[in-house]
Parts: structure tokens; C-alpha cells; sequence
């Protein structure tokens, strides 16, 4: 039923794995590779059609210059009033309707489950035009508010599903004791289950985090120019009129992944601790 691990494999299928498996991650960084290769590239290289050969200059220092010099910390800083805002009201949204579904047995329970769950079975690409022409009424297009609110209403629904689930798998007697002792339901809340949800509310955020900031769809939907946009679109801006400079969206993508990267290292212990509590129940 389930895979036998390499180590009770034959001699010959364990020396097959050592030399496939190095094969196979330098094919998955392949297009990484690229990317960092192509953003200390001159900007001739690409004139002559020198994509893959050895680079005729190296010039990293002048490209991640001539980016920094643009308005790509003008997009970053967007990324981050879009980011952060949108991780902080979705977690804290999905943190109390996951309790409300997840502690309280009330009729009708399931299907308002059900409801914020089939919001992720819809193709947001259907939802382009009513959502930008709702944002044109409100008065909200082309702001980080609107994108912001998008954001959180779009992501609430998986933040649901991930904190109920999370929360019935603690244990209800906790929540049966304080209420013996005649705490508040806030309180409960509050100082019993949501310190028990830290692992959780880590694993989430980082997620979330991981999700917003790459977004490319809505940020070219529903913002336009280096006031609104986020870094994710504003790399474009790096296009010409007649051709693409590769060399600086090269660089201008190595700068833009970094926030997450880095965010996902420094909270990796508590990402990893919060997917698998519960695991082995």
C-alpha cells in the first residue's frame, strides 16, 4: 500500500536514485538558474541573440542598479501595504468564523462550511469583470484599498477551511472546562484557543503571504501605474515599445522574490510544526 523507502530498495535501484535525483533538481532550478543568469547579462547579449552562451560582460552591479533606480522600491512598497493588510484581515476574519464553525453546534453549521468553501471552486477568471466593474461603482479601482478588500474577501473562504479544521482537532474538553468556570465566550476565545492556534495562524500566514504577493492576475485588473501596482506588475514596466528588456526583469524578479523567500525561512519552524500538528491522530 504504501511506497517501500530507498534504504530496503536493491544496491541498483538506490545508486539509479543517487543519480537521477540531482539530475531532476537541476531540471526543477532550471528556469531559476535562467532567470539569475539573464539578470548579469549586458543588454547586448540580447541584441546579438546571446541568451544561453557565456556571458560577454557581467554586469550585476549595473543592472540591480539601474532597477533600484527605478520605481521598482516604489512597487515593493506597494507589495507590502497590499500584503501585509490582506494576511493580517484574512487571518483574523478565518480565525473567528473557524471557531464559530468549529466550537458551536448549530443547525445549518455544515452548510455555511459548505458555502465558504465552494467560493474556491469558482474560476476567478469569471469573476474579472463584475469584480472590476463593483470596484468602478464603489469608487475603489485602481486603489490598494480595493485590492486590498478583494484580497481578503477572496482568501477568507481557504482561511476558513484551514482554521476549522484546525480548531476541531483540539481538544473540545478545554473549551468544556471554561465554560464550567463561567468564562465568557470571548474569553474563550481569547485566552484558550487562539494561543493554541499560533502553529496554525503561523503556516497560514506565510501561505497567504506566499499567495498576495505573487498575484499577477488582480494586480494588472484591478490597478494600473507605479502609485497603485504592485511589484508583480510593475516588472512589466520594464518592457519597451518595440522589445523586452530581459536583463532587468530578470533582476527585477530575483528583488521580487526575496520578501517571501526570506519570510518563509524565518518562520519555517512554525510553518512546518503548524501542517503537521495533528497529523498522527
Amino acid at each position: 500500500m504504501f511506497p517501500r523507502p530507498i534504504e530496503k530498495s536493491s544496491r541498483a535501484w538506490q545508486l539509479g536514485y543517487q543519480a537521477i535525483l540531482p539530475l531532476v533538481m537541476l531540471l526543477w532550478l532550471a528556469p531559476l538558474l535562467a532567470v539569475a543568469l539573464f539578470s548579469i547579462r549586458p543588454d547586448s547579449d540580447f541584441i546579438i541573440g546571446n541568451y544561453w552562451g557565456w556571458p560577454s560582460s557581467f554586469e550585476m552591479i549595473k543592472n540591480y542598479g539601474m532597477v533600484f533606480g527605478s520605481a521598482m522600491p516604489r512597487y515593493i512598497m506597494n507589495s507590502f501595504m497590499i500584503t501585509i493588510p490582506t494576511v493580517i484581515g484574512a487571518v483574523a476574519l478565518s480565525c473567528m468564523t473557524g471557531f464559530a464553525l468549529g466550537v458551536y453546534r448549530f443547525r445549518g453549521n455544515l452548510l455555511i462550511f459548505f458555502m465558504f468553501i465552494a467560493g474556491n471552486f469558482v474560476p476567478f477568471q469569471i469573476l474579472m469583470v463584475p469584480v472590476r466593474d463593483l470596484t468602478l461603482d464603489l469608487g475603489l479601482y485602481n486603489t490598494k484599498t480595493g485590492l486590498v478588500l478583494f484580497h481578503i474577501a477572496f482568501q477568507t473562504g481557504f482561511c476558513t477551511l484551514f482554521m476549522r479544521n484546525f480548531i476541531k482537532a483540539l481538544p473540545y474538553e478545554l473549551v468544556e472546562a471554561a465554560r464550567v468556570e463561567g468564562i465568557a465566550e470571548w474569553r474563550i476565545f481569547w485566552y484558550v484557543v487562539l494561543p493554541l492556534m499560533k502553529p496554525a495562524i503561523a503556516a497560514l500566514s506565510v501561505l497567504i503571504f506566499t499567495f498576495i504577493w505573487n498575484d499577477y492576475f488582480w494586480a494588472i485588473v484591478l490597478t494600473q501605474g507605479e502609485n497603485t501596482q504592485p511589484v508583480t506588475a510593475g516588472i512589466t514596466s520594464f518592457n519597451a515599445q518595440y522589445r523586452a528588456m530581459y536583463h532587468l526583469m530578470s533582476a527585477g524578479s530575483i528583488i521580487a522574490a526575496l520578501p517571501p523567500v526570506l519570510m518563509f525561512f524565518l518562520m519555517q519552524k512554525h510553518f512546518i510544526a503548524g501542517l503537521t500538528l495533528g497529523a498522527v491522530k
